[in-house]
């Protein structure tokens, strides 16, 4: 309640700040929104935290599991992603009394993204640009599963992060070469799709090479979507699924953005000799997929929650993608909108989106700590200039936004009048790329840790109807 009460006052010191760069200056009406503020970002944050929890694998992977009495052989678990040592741990307690000594097996996650496992090994690695404890995990997966029979069934857990968790690259490639074309991609401005179809090509473990390893023991993947429309290719650049795109494809890629990639990495793709492995080959004859747990039903999950708050909610898209800022301004047009003029949706009610944004970094421009959720979420605070009835959160479901340890942050009437009064210009920060310290300044990160789990990002405006003085 302090904390809420020193809002409210920076906001009433800074009542007088002149706007100073389009729309980033005094907040209208900041600090006398008629929800109470403290009640709206309460019922945000339960509506995120029900996302995350529908998506927990303690929660999605039991369901899914086979039983061990139908496996003759050996069970071998292998896996990567932000998610996957949680997922393995959800493995290890569902299988505890039905034959566990029969398991074996190693997944790979993102550094404190561990599990306690029996069983399974965990191997810690780096994310989002990859390291040598990654590449080493990724060279003994393969080995693991090679070798195996028919009687035998890969358990594959498969979650976003994978990508970067599992950087063992093609002969003619160093570790170096793929470090190199992470830090180009990344600031490329391409969508994650884009962006797993030149990894694909580059590696000798994506792009259905590791299910191909396996052959011909049956192979299981389950997969937790951090990817817009949910396609498995796209899911840690698909390790496990055959792939439809050529080395041609993810060179179009690479020349349409005027992505900079290694020598070699260019060549490769140049030569052809990268492809992955296609639709049709019978090495994946015995492969099954099946997601889990996917960005709608986080989405759902979170607008059952508003809706028993009494308050309505609309999805407007699970898959939505595009640079950040201008997602946020253009999520703030809607929102506006419904406040103004009841459309798209009357008030009260709860906009809730997810997909995957981009930060394209350009010559010259300064980088500050990122990122993606809270550049999406500063551009729609300077667009909704401090409208008393929207408050909004964009957060990552892996509990990291981009690199950060934050998973992203709150906005609400009194933010750019907040900011002022700390010296804090909201325009200048959105170009310096610097929502973290924006946000982290104001107090209103948000903060859970590592959720194990990822369902990719969640955003969610909620709009007051102006006649009530709070929201249950």
């Amino acid at each position: 309640m302090a904390a809420a009460g020193a809002r409210r006052a920076a906001a009433g010191r800074a009542g007088g700040a002149r706007a100073r760069a389009g729309g980033s200056g005094r907040a209208r009406g900041a600090g006398v929104a008629a929800v109470n503020p403290d009640a709206a970002r309460a019922l945000l944050r339960r509506m995120f935290d029900a996302a995350v929890a529908s998506a927990q694998p303690a929660r999605c992977v039991p369901p899914q599991l086979p039983d061990l009495a139908e496996v003759r052989g050996r069970v071998v678990v292998v896996g990567a992603g932000k998610a996957s040592a949680a997922m393995a741990q959800a493995v290890e307690q569902h299988w505890r009394d039905g034959g566990l000594d029969r398991v074996s097996g190693l997944v790979v996650t993102r550094y404190g993204h561990g599990a306690a496992c029996e069983r399974i090994e965990i191997v810690e690695a780096a994310h989002p640009v990859p390291d040598a404890a990654g590449q080493a995990a990724a060279a003994r997966m393969l080995r693991l599963v090679q070798g195996l029979s028919a009687d035998d069934l890969v358990l594959c857990l498969i979650s976003g992060g994978g990508s970067a968790l599992l950087p063992l690259p093609l002969p003619e490639l160093t570790l170096d070469d793929e470090v190199a074309v992470a830090r180009a991609l990344l600031a490329s401005g391409a969508t994650i799709a884009e962006m797993n179809g030149v990894r694909r090509h580059l590696s000798a473990i994506k792009g259905g090479r590791l299910a191909a390893a396996c052959h011909p023991a049956r192979v299981l993947g389950l997969l937790i979507s951090d990817v817009p429309g949910d396609d498995p290719i796209d899911i840690a650049s698909g390790p496990t699924v055959p792939d439809p795109t050529t080395c041609a494809d993810a060179l179009a890629i690479v020349r349409r953005h005027h992505i900079a990639l290694p020598e070699a990495a260019q060549e490769l793709l140049a030569s052809g000799r990268g492809e992955s492995v296609k639709p049709g080959d019978s090495r994946l004859a015995g492969v099954e997929t099946r997601i889990v747990a996917a960005p709608q039903q986080a989405l759902e999950a979170a607008a059952a929650v508003a809706r028993e708050a009494g308050v309505g909610a609309h999805i407007l898209g699970d898959a939505i993608e595009g640079e950040a800022r201008e997602v946020g301004r253009v999520l703030a047009a809607i929102a506006l909108q419904a406040a103004n003029r009841g459309q798209p949706f009357a008030p009260p009610c709860v906009l809730l989106s997810g997909g995957e944004t981009t930060v394209t970094l350009r010559g010259g421009e300064s980088a500050g700590r990122g990122g993606r959720n809270v550049e999406c979420l500063l551009a729609l605070a300077i667009a909704i200039d401090g409208h008393p009835r929207i408050h909004a959160l964009a957060a990552d479901t892996d509990g990291v936004d981009g690199s950060e340890e934050i998973a992203g942050a709150v906005a609400g009437p009194d933010t750019l009048a907040r900011a002022w009064a700390l010296g804090l210009p909201p325009r200048e920060r959105l170009d310096a790329h610097d929502g973290h310290g924006f946000f982290g300044a104001l107090g209103d990160a948000v903060v859970t840790g590592p959720t194990r789990t990822n369902v990719n990002d969640f955003r969610a405006l909620l709009i007051d109807a102006g006649t009530a003085a709070g929201v249950d």
